[in-house]
Parts: C-alpha cells; sequence; structure tokens
C-alpha cells in the first residue's frame, strides 16, 4: 500500500503524489473547475434560447426584449469557447454543444442561402412584397420611391407616410403601379387591381381619433383574391423607470389579430412594421395565425446596424420562400422583401 503523506508539495507535484497513491478525486484534475463553471454557463444559455417564452413580462417586460434580440444571443457562444480554450478545459467545450445545437435548432435555417436581387420574380404562382416603413422625417421621398419601384416588387407596402410626402411617392410610383390605396399614414400600391379597401382599426384605448395605422385591400392575382393587409403598430420604449415598455404595441397587435381572424378570405398577406420580431411574445396574437418562414434573417432596423427584423411579411394560406433586406434609403428602417408562393 501506498503510504502518502502530505510533503509541502503544491500544484502539479501534489496532484502527481495523489494520482501514484490513488487518492486523487475527479475535482482535482486541472481546469476542472472551470469546466463546471462554463459547462453551466452553456446550460443556462440553451435554457434561454429554448425556454425564452418561460422568462416573465411582469417586470419591464424582460421576456419579450429578450425575444426582440434573440437571435444575438449566439454570440455569446464564441466568447464561451475563447474561455474554454484559454482555460483547457474539455468540459466547457463538450458543454458548448448544447448552446449550439438550441441555437440550430432555432434559426439554422435562416442561415441558408439568400435570394439574389437581380433574380427575375416572375415565376408562375410567386409574387414578390415589400415593406417598408419610409420615415415621416424622410428626407428624399421621390428618390426613396424611386429606389423601391426598381426592385418591380409586385405589391409595395408603405408606413409613415406624412401628408407633405404622399404626393412625391404618389407621383413617382403611379406608371408602375397603377392600383394604390392609403388610410392614415399606411398606403399598398400594387400591380394587381386593389378592391374592398377599408380601414382597420388598431388604435389602442385612450390614443386620439385620427390615429389610423392599419388598411386592409382585396388584391386580384392570377391565383384569385388575396386579402392584403398594411399596418404599423405603436412604437415600444426601452428606459430606466418602465423598462422594455410595449403596452400600447401589444394592445394594437391584439386588434390587428382579431381583424385577420375575422378575415373571410383563405389566402392573407400581411406587410407592416409591426415593431418586434416574430418571436416576441407581444406579437403572439398575430403570429400565431400567419407564417413567415424564409431563408435569410433579413434584419431591417436600425438601418445603419440592423439589429432585428421588425418589418415583416407575413402570410396565410401562402408560402414565404425567401425573405432579404435591400439598400439603405433615406429611413432609419430598410425595406425588406420576400417572394411568396401563391
Amino acid at each position: 500500500m501506498c503510504s502518502f503523506r502530505w510533503c509541502g508539495c503544491s500544484g502539479t507535484q501534489a496532484l502527481a503524489a495523489r494520482l501514484r497513491c490513488g487518492r486523487v478525486t475527479s475535482c482535482e484534475w486541472p481546469g476542472w473547475r472551470q469546466g463546471r463553471v462554463l459547462a453551466l454557463l452553456s446550460l443556462l444559455l440553451a435554457l434561454l434560447l429554448v425556454f425564452h417564452s418561460v422568462l416573465p413580462n411582469t417586470l419591464g417586460h424582460l421576456g419579450s426584449l429578450l425575444e426582440t434580440f434573440l437571435p444575438w444571443l449566439g454570440l455569446a457562444v464564441p466568447a464561451l469557447l475563447v474561455a474554454a480554450l484559454l482555460r483547457r478545459s474539455f468540459v466547457g467545450l463538450i458543454a458548448l454543444l448544447v448552446p449550439v445545437a438550441a441555437w440550430m435548432s432555432l434559426f439554422g435555417d435562416l442561415l441558408l442561402p439568400g435570394h439574389d436581387p437581380a433574380d427575375s420574380a416572375d415565376s408562375a404562382g410567386r409574387i414578390t412584397a415589400l415593406q417598408h416603413n419610409v420615415s415621416d422625417v424622410n428626407p428624399d421621398p421621390a428618390g426613396t420611391a424611386k429606389a423601391l419601384v426598381e426592385t418591380r416588387a409586385d405589391l409595395i407596402a408603405l408606413e409613415e407616410l406624412t401628408p407633405s410626402a404622399l404626393p412625391a411617392f404618389a407621383a413617382a410610383m403611379a406608371s408602375d403601379y397603377p392600383h394604390h390605396a392609403t388610410k392614415g399614414t399606411v398606403g399598398l400600391w400594387s400591380k394587381y387591381p386593389l378592391s374592398d379597401v377599408r380601414l382597420v382599426d388598431i388604435r389602442p384605448e385612450g390614443i386620439e381619433e385620427g390615429w389610423n395605422r392599419g388598411l386592409r385591400a382585396t388584391a386580384t392575382t392570377a391565383q384569385g383574391d388575396v386579402a392584403v393587409y398594411v399596418a404599423h403598430l405603436p412604437s415600444v420604449r426601452l428606459g430606466p423607470r418602465n423598462g422594455f415598455s410595449s403596452g400600447l404595441r401589444d394592445e394594437s397587435a391584439v386588434l390587428l389579430g382579431e381583424a385577420i381572424a375575422a378575415e373571410r378570405l383563405d389566402k392573407v398577406i400581411l406587410l407592416g412594421d409591426l415593431n418586434s420580431t416574430v418571436d416576441d411574445r407581444g406579437l403572439a396574437p398575430v403570429s400565431s395565425q400567419l407564417n413567415a418562414a424564409g431563408s435569410g434573417f433579413a434584419f431591417s432596423w436600425p438601418a445603419s446596424l440592423p439589429l432585428a427584423r421588425i418589418d415583416q411579411i407575413m402570410t396565410r394560406s401562402a408560402t414565404v420562400t425567401e425573405v432579404w433586406s435591400l439598400p439603405e434609403t433615406g429611413s432609419d428602417h430598410l425595406p425588406i422583401a420576400a417572394h411568396i408562393g401563391l
């Protein structure tokens, strides 16, 4: 039997002595403790990704805030990878597979090759829709309109149309888009005939009269009639007192969801600035009825450094096959476009 006696050795010498005696425990391996911490952090990251809806919204709407930027949680993976390499932690490296798998299950399909905007959009049974918040302080509405017309999209939805900018948009788009409708500050330009145009009331309680940010129209396409909705939900605010303030946005989403649920036409296209991502539970009244699939993240806001897609193209009884962002205009949003299979 080995008679081990503490002799003042430390570090690797002490560990080697204990190994020879067979008295070392697993927690004494170099980097094991650091590995357990890294593994725990990896597990917590994976849990946040998969079970983000469990995070309560009662305190400052933290759940909605997390879900707005949910894909960016993936940036924690390379940080943990560097830490594991520096610590030479095999356990930490293996544990990273869990959040990687979680992230890929949620967003992996968005990494598929995107669409080349120069491609023709004339395939049978497919239309191209474009969504853009043009900004109520856009310095060049005519230039923005010209850039949107050059995309050759079949449907173009615009928000934050001011009375002063509307004539410039209407004039620049008239020849290519003979059919259009506006209600309040939202508008729809179409290559297809439009009928049954009406206001969609998504005004939250307490907002003054004249706040009109929703419209509905029937577009007559070669594949049949399609109900097209254009909506601009209220903005959210992030501050130290109220946290992520999204109450008005959420209330407006409920009203929009009710309008879509009551829609009699089977095929529906929703184009709008919804002021959040489809992962945000605040949009559940809308997103639970529609799909927003398609390759590409297509981040749209802010235009200078896009971090989230808060502009949405969603469908019912139709398929969004590809979605992509377009170059900057004079707005703080990027335009987004999508191919839709009818």
